[in-house]
């Protein structure tokens, strides 16, 4: 069993598998239908929980802990593959567990992996929902809809946007709340509208602080850059491997494709995360005047986050596919637990498109 006591009805496993030992969250029947649920960055599977339990009959929920998170095996990630030391390891459970197809769901970080697995084995997704994500063109960075970088380096992403202060206190283990960079204060701040707080406050903040922090984890490593706002992405960890300097073809792939999954894209209205004016981003916290020397709009703005993710799906829909986008009003960076009734329904009726 894991280190967060689950919800009844929900199992805790661990399964070994040719690349790591992944803790899993598991609901349902082995014969049922599969439905892989990726969690976001600073999180983990019990944020998934809910949604698991509200599963139709019929229905596998498996949930695991990604690689540097949770439960699962420490193992670095290698962010110079992007997303796909994540994907890899999520298509050698799935083959573990002996599903060749299944449904792909995947919050915020989750979503980017989403985005890679379309890519490298469209072929094994039935449908591919998608929350809050990144944009296929990584966070941080770029400038216009087409993900053209606002510096050759890719400047402004990668591990040098974290506070320093909230991956101290998350290695420490802090569950105050007097400090400005405290986890428990960035989750109630941003992974949802206040006044929002959930219930099991305590066992998400556990699976915030489980993410694991050091050298070639959390945050990971960045680099001097001479361009705004002076630093680049290095090579380990989470938050270089979201840097658009590692997404490579991720885009061009899924537009060539000829298996096109169809997407549900839900989104809250009021998300400060990933948004068009996000406040994680240094284009738009320049513009603000928060980060100092912004070199102006027409040289590094705000990324277009939400923008970029439908000049995508717009782009997949013409190649083939199908998307659906449904913006959640009143609701910040995770629609699926503040609004669960109404992201349940949503899912449901997506999951059914494909027998």
């Amino acid at each position: 069993m894991g280190s967060i006591p689950p919800l009844p009805g929900i199992a805790s496993r661990m399964v070994e598998t040719p690349r790591l030992r992944q803790h899993v969250l598991l609901k349902g029947p082995p014969e049922g239908v599969p439905v892989l649920f990726v969690h976001g960055n600073a999180s983990s599977s019990t944020f998934w929980e809910e949604t698991m339990l509200a599963l139709p009959g019929g229905y596998q929920a498996i949930a695991p802990d990604l690689r540097g998170y949770g439960d699962t095996e420490d193992q670095p990630v290698d962010a110079s593959r992007g997303c796909r030391d994540w994907v890899d390891d999520l298509l050698a459970l799935m083959d573990v567990l002996g599903h060749s197809r299944f449904h792909l769901v995947g919050h915020s970080l989750g979503g980017s992996v989403v985005w890679a697995l379309l890519a490298v084995a469209p072929e094994r997704v039935l449908t591919a929902t998608v929350v809050a994500p990144g944009s296929p063109f990584g966070f941080g960075g770029t400038k216009d809809l087409q993900g053209r970088p606002c510096a050759s380096d890719f400047a402004g992403s990668g591990a040098g946007l974290v506070n320093p202060e909230f991956a101290r206190l998350m290695a420490e283990g802090y569950r105050g709340e007097d400090h400005p960079a405290a986890p428990r204060v960035v989750m109630n701040r941003f992974y949802w509208k206040p006044p929002f707080r959930h219930p099991r406050e305590e066992a998400l903040l556990s699976g915030v602080l489980s993410e694991k922090v050091g050298p070639n984890k959390y945050p990971g490593d960045a680099l001097p850059s001479p361009y705004w706002p002076g630093v680049a992405p290095g090579r380990w960890g989470p938050a270089n491997a979201l840097s658009p300097k590692y997404v490579g073809d991720t885009v061009e792939r899924m537009l060539r494709s000829p298996s096109k999954p169809p997407v549900l894209w839900v989104r809250g209205a009021d998300d400060e995360i990933v948004s068009d004016a996000s406040l994680f981003e240094p284009g738009n916290l320049g513009r603000l005047g928060v980060v100092p020397g912004w070199p102006g709009a027409e040289v590094y703005p705000p990324q277009p986050m939400v923008g970029q993710t439908r000049y995508v799906l717009e782009r997949y829909s013409a190649a083939g596919g199908f998307y659906q986008e449904e913006v959640f009003p009143d609701t910040g960076h995770s629609p699926h637990i503040e609004r669960p009734a109404w992201f349940g329904r949503l899912l449901h009726t997506h999951l059914q498109r494909v027998g």
